[in-house]
């Protein structure tokens, strides 16, 4: 099969769009009549994102088969619509991992490892691997972090290694940031110009340049980058900062991207109506959104110094976009530490100012008590209230305490010695936890649900077999249900291989809803989820 491959780097900064540029590339792709995949490599040592602070790194982001991976291999699913796994996603430690194992497992022959060339032979396996079980045209291949640090050299020296073998089949992609300061009032293409030095200092030639930058890029400056980083002008692509990353697609469009990436492979496109129609329809309509929708998401990853970190629940935010834009009507989000509501809890009363409340996943005992305020809050006030994960648990510890008259009823992961532990870890949990076994240890991906019958959950899903992506390690204490149910918990779902509680909801409420998994994860533009769809339209109607 003639598999084309297009790698994707970033110059000048992190955060200028890689994720969306590549998921963007893959949706033209897409819309031309071609498969494509995407994986993304992560300079980092960790084996996988599990073990990251989101704080730091940003959501933890997992598939059906259990994988964690970096926030934006939940872009790629968006934007292709498409369910990814392991195989595409990859990072420093896990190339090295492999190869230790393969070194000491005599795989290599008696060879002399060395770090060159058998670390970027293994990166270029898993690439083509990612390609050959997808059976994709096209595989993407994002590299994080940033041309000129050493992190990524290996990553660089593996596209390098492949574009010297079949160079009509590898193309390299550099996103690149163009400054505006404001005293000097024009746009500067220097940095961009060092970003492609630096990256032909390690024998790669890019192909393509996103230009990203607050205004698009004008002519003399695409030909000032054209001269400088030997590239035709029409391969400079403007990437202007937009309302909606959706956007991004039909913008590389008007730039003939997918024309320029077809024509420097020597590929036809298969499909001849427009593909990306049905795209375009779902832009109109978000753009033309009337009604507004207050959501609070009380939460505490939120802060990172004197800044905002949203990206600690990035798919969270995306699903509650996707049901907005579903129901005709914009998002209005507002961030909540809720560690606030311990050092005040009257603070707590304006939540009653909102159309509907998240209480999204997390671990550890900070802001917890805050949390299960605000649940109690939702509870007595009848606000619709969704609990996602953790969420979950914060609902049932609190209707625990303040029905059921448990008082001290906790989670076993916040206070170990609690007599009514309504949230307790699993056995075989226990076992991992008292050998400092962490990584890659929890429920991880997903698992089956059983609905009960004249349920919401089953008036949500119009279907009693679900499967949903999960990622935590404590669950609800089957010793407490009984107590529960008869004072009023419903719990609406079960996985019926182990007996765990995956649903609950609470009668005569507008909606009071807790799942154990993430629902966020599988949300898509064009669809939404049908929780996040069933809460917005609550909302609307508060």
């Amino acid at each position: 099969m003639d598999r084309k491959y297009i790698f994707v780097v970033g110059g000048v900064m992190s955060g200028i769009g890689k994720g969306i540029t590549t998921s963007s590339i893959l949706r033209i792709l897409k819309s031309k009549g071609f498969s494509a995949t995407a994986m993304k490599i992560d300079p980092y040592v960790n084996v996988d994102a599990g073990t990251m602070s989101p704080t730091e790194h940003g959501e933890v982001f997992v598939t059906d088969d259990g994988a964690e991976c970096d926030q934006d291999i939940g872009n790629y699913e968006r934007f292709s619509g498409e369910d990814l796994t392991k195989d595409n996603y990859l990072t420093t430690g896990k190339v090295y991992q492999t190869v230790i194992n393969k070194e000491r497992n005599l795989e290599y022959n008696g060879k002399c490892v060395e770090v060159v060339p058998h670390i970027p032979n293994e990166v270029i396996s898993r690439i083509k691997r990612a390609g050959a079980v997808t059976d994709s045209d096209f595989v993407l291949i994002e590299i994080g972090g940033t041309i000129g640090e050493y992190q990524n050299l290996l990553f660089l020296e593996a596209a390098r290694m492949m574009k010297l073998k079949n160079p009509s089949s590898v193309l390299v992609v550099l996103v690149s940031y163009l400054p505006i300061p404001k005293t000097i009032g024009e746009m500067k293409t220097k940095p961009t110009q060092s970003a492609s030095r630096l990256l032909n200092e390690a024998g790669i030639q890019p192909d393509i340049i996103v230009g990203r930058s607050s205004m698009p890029i004008d002519n003399i400056r695409k030909r000032k980058i054209s001269t400088f980083c030997n590239i035709d002008p029409e391969d400079v692509i403007s990437a202007p900062d937009t309302d909606s990353i959706y956007d991004v697609p039909l913008l590389f469009e008007k730039e003939k991207m997918g024309e320029r990436i077809l024509k420097k492979v020597g590929k036809s496109v298969k499909r001849k109506r427009e593909g990306l129609s049905e795209w375009k329809n779902f832009i109109e309509k978000k753009n033309n959104a009337k009604k507004r929708v207050k959501i609070a998401i009380v939460g505490k990853y939120f802060e990172t110094g004197d800044f905002v970190l949203t990206d600690s629940y990035i798919s969270v935010i995306e699903a509650i976009r996707h049901a907005c834009w579903k129901n005709n009507s914009k998002e209005e989000i507002s961030w909540i530490n809720s560690e606030k509501y311990e050092k005040n809890k009257k603070k707590v009363e304006e939540l009653s100012h909102y159309d509907g409340v998240i209480v999204p996943g997390g671990f550890g005992d900070r802001g917890v008590e805050g949390k299960i305020i605000a649940a109690n809050f939702c509870r007595e006030k009848k606000i619709p209230f969704l609990g996602l994960c953790l969420g979950m648990q914060i609902a049932v510890i609190e209707f625990a305490r303040n029905v059921c008259k448990l008082k001290d009823a906790n989670s076993t992961e916040f206070s170990k010695k609690c007599s009514h532990p309504v949230i307790d870890v699993m056995e075989d949990q226990k076992e991992l936890l008292k050998n400092n076994r962490y990584g890659g240890t929890m429920r991880l991906g997903a698992y089956e649900c059983k609905i009960a019958s004249k349920t919401v959950a089953q008036k949500i899903y119009k279907k009693r077999d679900i499967s949903e992506r999960h990622r935590h390690r404590f669950e609800v204490n089957n010793y407490f249900r009984p107590i529960l149910e008869e004072n009023g918990l419903t719990i609406s779902g079960v996985n019926p291989q182990h007996d765990l509680v995956e649903i609950i909801e609470i009668k005569k409420h507008p909606f009071y809803f807790g799942v154990q998994f993430h629902p966020e994860l599988k949300s898509k533009p064009l669809t939404g989820h049908p929780i996040f769809n069933y809460f917005v339209d609550i909302a609307i109607k508060r």
